[in-house]
Order: structure tokens, then sequence, then C-alpha cells
């Protein structure tokens, strides 16, 4: 596949109007046939196209439209720009509607029950409330603690399963590290 400009019409169009070039280079560059090109010249073709200056457009420079024009055999390149796109997966902060808001205590309190293992800072950050609300939650004395309803986070839609897994996934290597730490200190003492 060749690399055409945008609009190849309309920078045909531009290129017959504002430059000496021939109509096969012309052709060439906007992949068109060198018949149209002429026709183009002629009037006959492209009737009512505005032309489209690919100077502007940072598909030629003005350089290479002149080495070009001075040489018939010389073929017209498409000025490429290289942009270098990042793709930095950066957490974004997901909008909980308010009638959903009521129900992170409730989703904390099934994360507990359901998956002890995990840290009060894991089910905080994966239900979106404090620390401190997990934990008075854990024990027993948060404000609300008797009307609270265990609720499946995923099942609501507060994150996702994977989230889910992957925060599991943390506490059992962090429970797996603590146990060779503590057998590691049984063995050195």
């Amino acid at each position: 596949m060749t690399n055409t400009p945008l609009m190849p019409m309309a920078t045909a169009v531009w290129l017959v109007e504002n430059t000496t070039l021939t109509f096969k280079q012309i052709a060439n560059f906007c992949n068109l046939h060198e018949v149209e090109v002429q026709g183009i010249a002629d009037g006959e073709v492209a009737k009512g196209i505005v032309g489209y200056n690919p100077i502007i457009a940072g598909q030629l420079t003005k350089e290479e439209i002149e080495l070009s024009s001075q040489n018939e055999e010389r073929e017209l390149q498409l000025k490429t720009n290289d942009v270098e796109i990042k793709s930095e997966s950066k957490k974004i902060k997901k909008y909980v509607p308010l009638s959903k808001r009521q129900d992170k205590p409730d989703s904390a309190l099934w994360l507990i029950k359901q998956h002890p293992l995990l840290k009060d800072s894991q089910i905080g950050k994966l239900v979106g409330i404090t620390k401190n609300s997990v934990s008075a939650i854990r024990n027993k004395n948060y404000w609300n603690y008797n009307s609270l309803n265990p609720k499946d986070p995923v099942a609501m839609g507060l994150f996702s399963q994977k989230d889910l897994v992957e925060a599991i996934e943390k506490a059992e290597r962090r429970i797996k590290r603590e146990k060779r730490e503590k057998e590691k200190a049984k063995l050195s003492s």
C-alpha cells in the first residue's frame, strides 16, 4: 500500500494550481491516474473541489516541492510525522452514583466475611472507602454496623472480578512472604 496524502483529489487540485510539477508527479503522489490530473488542470475533473494545501497540512515541505519541480523524474515524498503515543495505564477513578455509595460499607462487610486475608487498606482501595471505615466495620464498631447487609461488590458493579482476583493474589503473596520471614526468624534464633 502506498502512502497517500489526506484528501488526494483536493491535494492534486492545489498542486496543479500552485506548483510547476508534472501531471505524472502529482498523479503518483496523490495516487491518481495521470489523465485525472490532466482533467483537473483542464477544469473537467474535480469541479468545485477546493484545493487542499499539503504544506499547511504537514504532508509536504516547500523544499520537497522545489526539488521535484527542478527534476521531473523525482517523485514527491510524503512527509511522515512519527508521533510517539504513550499508553500509560493510569487507573481512572470511576464515578459511583449516590445510590451505590451507600452500598460501599455493605460491600466492605462482604469482603471482610468472604476474604478475611485481605488487608483493610486493600478493601478500602477496592470499595472506595477509608481504611478507618473498614477497620471499624471489621471491629463491629462502625456507626451504622447493625443495619449493614453484606453485598457482593462485583455483582453491584463497584469494581471488576479481575480487580478482586488481583487483590486476593496480592494478599496470598503477602501471607506467604510473612510466613517465610517468620520461619527465617525461627531458624536464626
